[in-house]
């Protein structure tokens, strides 16, 4: 007998929070493994015997498979189901994991990386999209939003922790093989408390040429970026891949208006509130990487922090994101709404960015990283759980998958442009200290990193004010439940079912 699908105000209550534990195991899994390889990248590269200029391959074969089809991957699992597409991208992720693991040379882990990527893109948008279509009740979606959203703000952190344990304690591989055990966690709590999905009607066409166009487009921006940050921006590497990009995602917004199955319907993106939260997640996510990259070079290159050490300090901040996370979203949000939460977070990430611009190489961890980092994460506590909840409320259940992967897309986006304009800004300040330093000798190219580091800390600053001043101005006074996305004509999936 075919049951009929279970509003998610209707399914138990215990099963629902099992599902936000499945959901959360999966998003960290996604999250962390943009960092927690860079803690491996020495030992890997000296395992397998890769030289500098290959090394970056291992981080932007990710970046690039990922951030190019997140689009594809949330409409995917809007025509599939929630569920399969879940375990899909589960196995998938584990299975590249694996293979990466034992890469036996660097065209194999590159590989992997790459697969890792490709199921990543399917999974992460697939997991907002399950929490978006079960949590409708707004107390129990407040508190599911505070727990997935200071996952995707602490990942990174949690990922430099795990990724120095890892290698210290074990072996580089294992930063790639505990996956596996996070998949397979993931895999049977899904199989015994996630429902089946049912369709309610024949299953709409792909957009064939609007993913094609959008993954294309996408791949642009993240290999411009990540070209720039490398090659330069003068370098054709760079300002080609950008140029077509902005060709091809002006192609994939005209044909969306006139696509019979678009895969981005526009009203996703013009409604004012949920724009403003795609902007705030992307400058979130342009300053955030910035705050692991150079911080984590502070720490080890001129406090000498081993990798652990490293993770270690990073906790407080990751305390902090996850008490405001819950704060905002169970006390305050309710209460004020984006447009108050999201400035306030991006205010105090600009005086967080601002404290760590007094380091020095006498700098200490306790009273000059330290309370950086604090503010850091009570910022990012408030950003991301408003703007994620904001960026998903009142979208067509039919529809929750490609506006989930939105978030993820605005968030790599904005880590790839973040991490190429800061690093290309720390790297001029440096050598602008050196020109200046030149009698100093070797003695200057200490205070000459930590330059750039302050430098690249500074814009930072100015990213989270921009977007501070951003947030007052598009949010609106109170959030509403914006007018849902056309109905396709031949239906799609329903959403998850939980139960």
């Amino acid at each position: 007998m075919t049951s009929s699908p279970v509003s998610a105000s209707a399914a138990p209550s215990r099963r629902r929070w099992l599902t936000l534990a499945i959901v959360g195991i999966a998003q960290l899994m996604v999250v962390l493994d943009a960092t927690v390889v860079n803690i491996a990248l020495p030992s890997a590269q000296a395992d397998l015997g890769f030289s500098d200029g290959d090394r970056q391959w291992v981080v932007t074969a990710y970046s690039l498979a990922f951030g190019s089809l997140l689009l594809l991957g949330g409409r995917l699992s809007d025509l599939f189901g929630r569920k399969r597409t879940f375990i899909v991208g589960l196995i998938g992720f584990a299975a590249a994991s694996a293979l990466g693991g034992a890469a036996p040379d660097f065209g194999v882990l590159v590989a992997a990386r790459a697969l890792q990527g490709v199921f990543g893109a399917l999974l992460a948008p697939t997991a907002l999209a399950v929490l978006t279509t079960t949590f409708t009740i707004p107390k129990e979606r407040a508190r599911a939003f505070g727990v997935f959203g200071a996952i995707a703000g602490a990942g990174g952190a949690v990922g430099l922790l795990l990724g120095g344990f890892l290698t210290e304690a074990l072996d580089w591989r294992w930063n790639l093989y505990i996956n596996v055990a996070f998949a397979i966690a993931a895999i049977v709590g899904t199989l015994i408390f996630v429902g089946r999905v049912e369709s309610d009607g024949p299953r709409p066409r792909l957009d064939l040429p609007g993913t094609v166009l959008v993954s294309a487009g996408l791949f642009g921006v993240v290999y411009g970026f990540a070209q720039a940050e490398t090659a330069g921006w003068g370098s054709p590497l760079s300002w080609i891949p950008l140029t077509a990009a902005v060709v091809l995602l002006t192609a994939f917004v005209l044909w969306q208006r006139r696509a019979g199955h678009p895969l981005l319907p526009l009203a996703i993106l013009t409604d004012r509130n949920r724009s403003a939260a795609y902007l705030s997640i992307l400058i979130a996510g342009a300053s955030m990487f910035g705050i692991f990259l150079f911080v984590t070079y502070f720490l080890q290159a001129t406090l000498r922090f081993s990798p652990i050490q490293t993770g270690l300090a990073f906790l407080p901040m990751v305390a902090m994101l996850v008490l405001a996370a819950q704060l905002s979203t169970n006390l305050l949000f309710p209460r004020l709404g984006a447009k108050v939460m999201v400035p306030i977070g991006m205010v105090l990430g600009a005086g967080g960015m601002l404290l760590l611009t007094r380091l020095t190489v006498d700098s200490v961890y306790a009273s000059d990283v330290l309370p950086g980092l604090v503010l850091l994460g009570l910022a990012m506590g408030s950003i991301m759980p408003a703007s994620m909840q904001t960026a998903t409320l009142g979208v067509d259940r039919h529809f929750a998958g490609v506006a989930s992967a939105m978030v993820n897309t605005s968030q790599q986006v904005g880590g790839s442009i973040g991490t190429a304009l800061l690093n290309t800004i720390a790297a001029t300040a440096t050598t602008a200290y050196l020109t200046d330093h030149l009698s100093d000798g070797p003695s200057a190219i200490g205070p000459a990193a930590v330059a750039g580091y302050t430098t690249a800390f500074t814009w930072g600053a100015a990213f989270f004010a921009g977007g501070a001043v951003v947030a007052a101005l598009l949010f609106r006074r109170r959030t509403r439940v914006s007018a849902t996305p056309p109905q396709v004509a031949d239906g799609a999936s329903e959403p998850l079912v939980v139960g």
